[in-house]
């Protein structure tokens, strides 16, 4: 299994060479060279396996067994998802009327990143023992991969974990899970601007190879292919046990099933795509918020930027740059580097770009997308307590929404992902006329001291935010390199 950039440029890399990268040195990213294919027998093999064993089944398809072995591979997976507060690790709430949600936020920081992020930190860690070195990770928040990041790879020794986060676009909890956490190996930023504006200066931080090759960084963004690659599970595993395959002959044509999936960075979104490239019978729906970009680009082919992002009561999905709409594009061209390259390029420099209609058409046949208001949000919430005494988090009602208001085809069954706990988000749960018993653990957030630094904004605040986190990232790698401690 090798892989390869969207744009072209790179080829032949293998598991551990794109572990350690964020975007490719072409500046696309990657994706592995050609996808396995997933048989109706392979799939009824897997029927009822524990969701542990899905993901080692799924990662032993893309990680060679030279560079992880099978059973190496199965003690960092159990050991990634041990920590969760469930049992079975995910979990499919069903409720009335055909409305079956996948719960995906049991890990420590109560969002659906905790299950890819966990597996590919141990991933890391496991290649940095093996080869006694040490590595930077440098990760953009809109609210959750943050916190997710600092919990999993917090008190490692040979990873720094540098987060940079939007100040004031989040919730309470979510930045009390970052800047709580006070580990000599976790540094933490709040920006003066979206998640979007943060992603500028990273790309230059991860433009420059020479600072990339010097101080081992790389990105636990979804732009990391682990990050992907470990959310193609959950795909697989609601598909195994929603979608009524188990009454489907054994020579016969498997179900589809309908995934509805809120959707900002489009990392997930990805994720069910290439699953459905892969074999699985999926039929794919992108629901956003105010932030609609996606659901332009499908409905219009208005791949374009916002003036400004709007500030919803979603916050982890505030997104005007899907990025990982890349590697969707890149599929649904035929893997052409070039024509991918042309657009993402253009896209980056002028924040637009205007899909050709026939692409636009082969994009409208693989995925379907609806947009949601602040009220829909709101009105979501309060029908799905009304009918089945289920709190929804703000990002799951704009999944959920959709059931509602699209009617159900007859012989289709259909989930929704629950992308976070509702705990992360009390304020929108408390605008809705709602009230939702916080864990113990997140009432102790509360009482913990907390470590940040500010990025403010000014004429030339990207190269400033730029050098700031260059600065520390040098500073941070000279103390270790006399074995120092960095906070005092």
């Amino acid at each position: 299994m090798q892989y390869c950039s969207t744009r072209g440029g790179v080829r032949g890399w293998d598991f551990r060479d794109v572990l350690f990268s964020g975007y490719a040195p072409d500046g696309g990213m990657f994706m592995p060279e050609s996808l396995p294919t997933l048989s109706p027998d392979t799939l009824r093999g897997w029927r009822g396996l524990p969701y542990t064993k899905l993901v080692v089944e799924v990662a032993s398809l893309f990680i060679p067994t030279q560079l992880i072995p099978r059973e190496d591979l199965e003690v960092l997976v159990g050991e990634a998802l041990s920590g969760f507060s469930v049992p079975e690790v995910v979990r499919i709430a069903r409720l009335k009327d055909g409305l079956s949600v996948l719960e995906l936020f049991h890990g420590q920081t109560l969002a659906f990143k905790d299950l890819a992020m966990t597996c590919t930190v141990r991933f890391l860690n496991y290649f940095l023992q093996k080869e006694n070195h040490r590595a930077t990770v440098v990760v953009g928040t809109s609210g959750d991969t943050g916190g997710s990041a600092i919990q999993s790879a917090k008190g490692l020794s040979g990873l720094e974990v540098m987060v940079v986060y939007p100040r004031g676009r989040i919730t309470p909890v979510q930045e009390k899970h970052m800047i709580t956490c006070l580990e000599d190996n976790v540094h933490v930023f709040a920006a003066n601007g979206s998640s979007d504006d943060i992603d500028q200066p990273l790309r230059r931080l991860f433009a420059d190879q020479d600072l990339v090759k010097s101080y081992g960084l790389m990105s636990l963004n979804s732009v990391n292919w682990s990050r992907v690659m470990i959310q193609l599970a959950h795909f697989i595993y609601t598909y195994l046990e929603l979608s009524g395959m188990e009454q489907a002959e054994a020579d016969g044509e498997l179900p589809e099933l309908e995934v509805v999936v809120p959707t900002g960075g489009a990392g997930n979104i990805a994720a069910g795509y290439i699953v459905k490239q892969m074999g699985l019978p999926l039929k794919l729906v992108a629901m956003v918020n105010s932030n609609d970009i996606v659901h332009r680009a499908v409905t219009t082919g208005d791949f374009s930027m916002a003036a400004d992002v709007t500030q919803t009561l979603a916050p982890a999905i505030d997104i005007q740059d899907p990025y990982n709409m890349e590697r969707v594009f890149w599929l649904l061209l035929g893997r052409d580097g070039a024509s991918v390259k042309n657009m993402m390029e253009e896209f980056q420099q002028s924040h637009r770009h205007s899909l050709l209609e026939n692409h636009r058409k082969l994009l409208s046949q693989v995925l379907s997308t609806g947009t949601v208001t602040d009220e829909g949000i709101l009105e979501t919430m309060r029908r799905c307590w009304d009918e089945n005494q289920y709190v929804l988090c703000p990002h799951t009602a704009v999944a959920v929404w959709h059931h509602y208001h699209c009617p159900h085809s007859p012989g289709l069954n259909r989930c929704y992902i629950a992308t976070a706990s509702p705990a992360k988000f009390q304020a929108a749960v408390e605008k809705a006329g709602l009230s939702f018993d916080l864990p113990q653990a997140v009432l102790e957030l509360d009482k913990l001291a907390t470590r940040y630094e500010n990025l403010e904004r000014s004429v030339t605040w990207c190269k400033d935010w730029e050098d700031r986190l260059r600065e520390k990232i040098q500073s941070v790698s000279a103390v270790r390199k006399n074995r120092g401690k960095y906070y005092i």
